[in-house]
């Protein structure tokens, strides 16, 4: 009789036990995306809600079809990972951009961004910010068409922060800010722009159920709070116009794009920070986060190779001893 059927194949101790899981990580973002949302539909209304219904929609409706007729596996919509591409895209777009327009962003994230390295797990860039990056490059006026609202700074309407620092100079505005409005999400933006007090909510239930931890977004904020300080512009002000406490706090903390180990997300964290400032203050466009955390996580194979995980049990090793072994080779 042939036993070998039901033999099982038992890895190596350690073994860990738990109960987390990809489906409840991915829950607990949902979770915490709930209170921005709730922002987003306070301020921008029904729009803000058809924007954000269209991008969850198409992104859902997208991977099923690719699961059931390209890839032809069974559905994967239940770990959520499909609903997170979708909030995270709506909170990358105004309220008011055409449906259609949102549908085509949603198809590019899931079908280009995702399901074309082979579905979750294996994608190289974040999914929602290939949907972000391709709709504003296909179509910029409409990506860069807000609704008339307060912008964040005393007296201007119909624009953003960050457009109203481009036009007169990061460094020249600060006495003008309107931070009740900054905090509480009453300015104009993209819809993950508004609600900075509702983000951050957001994160701490995030770090509460260990879905995150704390080194990416840090290096994010720190380093773009430590660029925008030489460069004379006012750090807190930075920090929460535009879409940098987003990305820091959900878009880079994304766990197949980013570093496997701790240094190497402050690496990583440090990288985009820097690169956002570079865009933001010296570069064509107002805002940079989205294309800082796309190269970075271009990198992040680069950085996983370079900063390992030590196996268990094993000693580190000082930077002498690991040039010695390179040499041997």
């Amino acid at each position: 009789m042939d036993t070998t059927q039901n033999s099982f194949i038992i890895s190596g101790s350690p073994h860990i036990h738990s109960a987390d899981s990809v489906k409840r990580r991915m829950w607990n973002v949902v979770i915490a995306l709930v209170p921005a949302l709730a922002v987003s539909l306070i301020f921008f209304g029904l729009p803000a809600l058809a924007v954000a219904l269209t991008s969850v929609g198409a992104c859902l409706l997208t991977e099923w079809i690719i699961d059931r007729w390209v890839m032809k596996v069974p559905s994967t919509l239940g770990n959520g990972s499909a609903l997170i591409t979708g909030l995270l895209l709506a909170f990358n777009l105004p309220s008011i951009l055409p449906w259609w327009m949102v549908a085509i962003g949603a198809v590019v994230a899931i079908g280009i961004g995702k399901m074309s390295f082979g579905g979750l797990g294996c994608n190289i860039w974040n999914p929602a910010l290939v949907g972000r990056v391709f709709l504003l490059l296909s179509f910029p006026a409409a990506m860069t068409t807000w609704p008339e609202m307060q912008s964040g700074i005393d007296g201007v309407t119909g624009a953003t922060v960050l457009g109203y620092l481009k036009q007169t100079g990061h460094a020249a505005s600060q006495g003008a800010v309107d931070w009740l409005s900054l905090g509480l999400g009453d300015m104009n933006g993209s819809l993950g722009e508004a609600g900075s007090l509702a983000l951050v909510i957001g994160f701490f239930w995030m770090l509460f159920t260990r879905t995150v931890t704390w080194h990416i977004p840090v290096a994010v904020l720190g380093s773009a709070a430590v660029v925008a300080l030489c460069a004379g512009a006012d750090p807190c002000l930075e920090l929460l116009s535009g879409g940098l406490l987003l990305g820091a706090l959900f878009m880079a903390t994304d766990y197949v794009t980013s570093p496997m180990t701790r240094r190497g997300q402050i690496i990583y964290g440090i990288l985009i920070g820097v690169i956002t400032m570079i865009i933001r203050l010296w570069g064509a466009y107002p805002e940079g986060v989205s294309f800082a955390i796309l190269l970075g996580n271009s990198v992040t194979p680069l950085i996983n190779k370079y900063c390992r995980p030590r196996r268990f049990g094993e000693r580190r090793k000082t930077i002498r001893q690991m040039t010695e072994e390179r040499r041997t080779r």
